[in-house]
Order: structure tokens, then sequence, then C-alpha cells
């Protein structure tokens, strides 16, 4: 079985029954969307698995060792410079912390983490549509340190990448700006 459809196999199952919060969609659409996203820029298929499993410590039982063992290394070290620190308590301090982190993180995980906050904000786009105002009660957090969030990552993601992406999200969250 090659990289990809590892990842895709490993995605699909252990994302089963978990849904998007923003619009109760099946889960597995968002880490495909963000692949295919990066593939249309011809990222190779180490970041598209990454990319695939973007979310799979975060948010499953799949560990860390099992990640290495079926992806390698390169998968893995993506991944961990993406995940958020689960033992921090304050929402706006561990974002403070992820943007750091991504900050000083390789291209390819910087690349993945872009691909997977833009089509978070083409899912809130299209939910906001939907339901209006009432799309921010879907959050851990308020709306302003949503936004406050996102406008720090575009900063961060302007000063260390050189990429199309960037201007996708960068008009993505001139949008959200708007919903203020």
């Amino acid at each position: 079985m090659d990289l990809l459809e590892k990842a895709l196999r490993i995605a699909v199952l252990y994302h089963k029954g978990q849904k998007r919060k923003v619009d109760d969609l099946p889960y597995i659409i968002h880490p495909v969307m963000v692949a295919l996203k990066l593939a249309k820029y011809g990222f190779d298929d180490v970041v598209i698995a990454a990319a695939l499993v973007h979310d799979i410590l975060e948010d499953t039982n799949f560990t860390k060792e099992n990640l290495e063992k079926e992806l390698g290394t390169k998968v893995l070290e993506i991944i961990e410079a993406i995940s958020h620190d689960d033992n921090i308590n304050d929402w706006v301090e561990r974002k403070k912390k992820y943007i750091q982190k991504v900050r000083n993180a390789s291209f390819e995980a910087k690349i993945v983490s872009l691909a997977d906050k833009i089509h978070n904000l083409e899912s809130l786009l299209i939910a906001y549509k939907q339901l209006g105002s009432s799309v921010w009660d879907k959050f851990n957090t308020t709306k302003d340190k949503k936004i406050w969030a996102e406008n720090e990552l575009l900063k961060m993601y302007q000063e260390t990448l050189n990429h199309p992406l960037v201007i996708e999200y960068q008009n993505l969250v001139n949008k959200i700006n708007q919903l203020i």
C-alpha cells in the first residue's frame, strides 16, 4: 500500500463518526479537502499524507508511535509541529503557543497548517451564510478571539512563507474581519 492510501485509510478509520463543529458534516471531508488543496499545488506525497492525518494526534487515540511506524518520521514531524498543546487550558495562550510553534516549523509543516486554516475559514464562511452570527456559538471561544487568532496566524504566515496560499488565506481573513 502506498503512503497516500495508508494515510487516507488511517484518517477514514480514526475520524469515523466525528463531525465538523461548524457544519456538522462528516469530519473526513476536512483532511481530504486540505490534502486536495496541497495536491493542486504539486506538493509531494509526504506533505499530502500529512495533510490527510493532520488532526489525527489531536482528535483521535492514534499514537505518535503508530503514526511514525505507518507513515514515517517526516509525516510525524510535520504533524507534531502543527498539533496544539492540549495541556494549555487558556485558549488565547494555546493559540499563541501554536503560532510560535508553527513559525519555527519546517516549510512543509507551515504549508499543511496554512491549508488547514484556509479550509477552516472556507467552512466558516459557508456556515455563516447559512447560520448568520449564531455560527460563533459553535466555537470554544468568542468571536473576537477567533478573529484575533486568524489575524495573528496571517501575520505569521506572511512573515515566514512565500506561497500563493498565503494570499488565499489573506483574502479569507479579510472576509472574516468584515463580519465584525
